[in-house]
């Protein structure tokens, strides 16, 4: 049975970005690492979207880029333009490929399926598995997405829909997302902020089908890839210890108020890696408490007042968007956070600061 000096729990976004910023920084050259990872093969599973506010290690992951973007209710729409921070979306089918591709050049790299292949009572763990059965009862986002492909030219690809609340919300909040990749294929989302307790929320097929057919005026397509998750909306109680320290969202790593973790996990792992030998000593990593306390307020309200979230994410937007995008990246100072926050409406606000 063998001994590594490291291991990663879970081989996905998180675990597989972590163990890449260890071996292009040379840090596995007389150290071994384990994987542990269930799947059986490597395949695109997820599309990783974000505001490219800082340089990461995946431009060539890139599906597509993104200088405009919209937001609209039912009633009005606005137009964004930001040439500094490009909106972005990975496939994870070529990261997954980029990164196994060089680990498997390094020996001391290996995979296994179950953490009782190695010895481990002397290794520094990295955790990014959920363990626990989570709240159903709390906030989530819930989502099913489609890549669709049309005969015609039908998509403007250079502007991507990044919140329309005009469709049903059935007393929660419920957006479509539409990330055009080109004139004919683009990625349309159905994404749900509520609890997971309501399976009616759930047909999401129909959903999909129903806002193309109707608000994107589609007949003619096919789907070429189907993608389907939840992410929960309230950090996970795991506590970093001597030898276990937490990655990806089981380590705080998902913005709640956004669900956004991708960009967050990579400045995560450049952090471990920047401080390995001292990790023990080293402050844990974190988003900001600032962004905790915010998010927080921010949640209850869109608990106790689903109906105004739409105008509510609508009069976030009215801000330049430099600011709102820093402020949703967790890259935002006081003067932008104040920005922000004015834009607010102040009573159900500062109620759900009081309560």
């Amino acid at each position: 049975m063998k001994e590594s000096d490291y291991v990663i729990i879970g081989g996905g976004c998180a675990g597989l970005s972590l163990a890449y910023e260890l071996e292009i920084n040379n840090k596995l050259k007389d150290k071994t690492l384990a994987i542990i990872e269930l799947r059986e093969e490597y395949k695109r599973d997820k599309t990783w979207s974000f505001w490219k506010v800082f340089d990461h290690n995946f431009d060539d992951c890139v599906i597509k880029s993104w200088n405009n973007f919209t937001i609209n209710t039912s009633e009005v729409s606005q137009e964004l333009k930001n040439e500094k921070y490009p909106y972005q979306s990975i496939d994870s089918g070529k990261f997954y490929e980029k990164i196994n591709l060089r680990l498997s050049n390094n020996p001391n790299i290996n995979f296994f399926k179950n953490i009782d292949q190695i010895k481990s009572e002397n290794s520094l763990i990295f955790n990014s598995v959920i363990k626990d059965v989570l709240d159903k009862s709390e906030l989530w986002q819930h989502f099913q997405g489609v890549e669709i492909e049309t005969q015609k030219d039908i998509f403007d690809d250079e502007i991507l829909n990044l919140m329309d609340f005009n469709c049903d919300q059935r007393n929660d909040v419920h957006f479509f997302y539409t990330l055009p990749f080109s004139k004919k294929r683009a990625l349309v989302e159905t994404t749900w902020l509520s609890n997971l307790e309501d399976r009616s929320l759930m047909d999401y097929d129909l959903q999909l089908e129903n806002y193309i057919k109707n608000n994107l005026g589609i007949k003619n397509y096919k789907i070429n890839f189907t993608e389907k998750g939840a992410i929960p909306l309230f950090y996970p109680f795991f506590k970093n210890d001597n030898q276990t320290i937490n990655i990806g969202s089981a380590g705080g790593m998902t913005r709640l108020s956004t669900g956004y973790t991708f960009l967050n996990i990579q400045e995560h792992s450049r952090y471990i890696v920047k401080n390995l030998d001292k990790i023990e000593k080293i402050k844990i990593f974190n988003l900001g408490k600032k962004y905790q306390f915010l998010d927080k307020i921010f949640l209850k309200v869109l608990e106790k007042h689903p109906e105004k979230m739409p105008k509510i994410f609508f009069k976030m937007f009215k801000t330049p968007s430099d600011t709102v995008i820093k402020f949703l990246s967790n890259k935002s100072n006081i003067f932008e956070d104040i920005n922000i926050i004015s834009k607010m409406p102040k009573l159900i606000f500062l109620k759900a600061l009081l309560n």
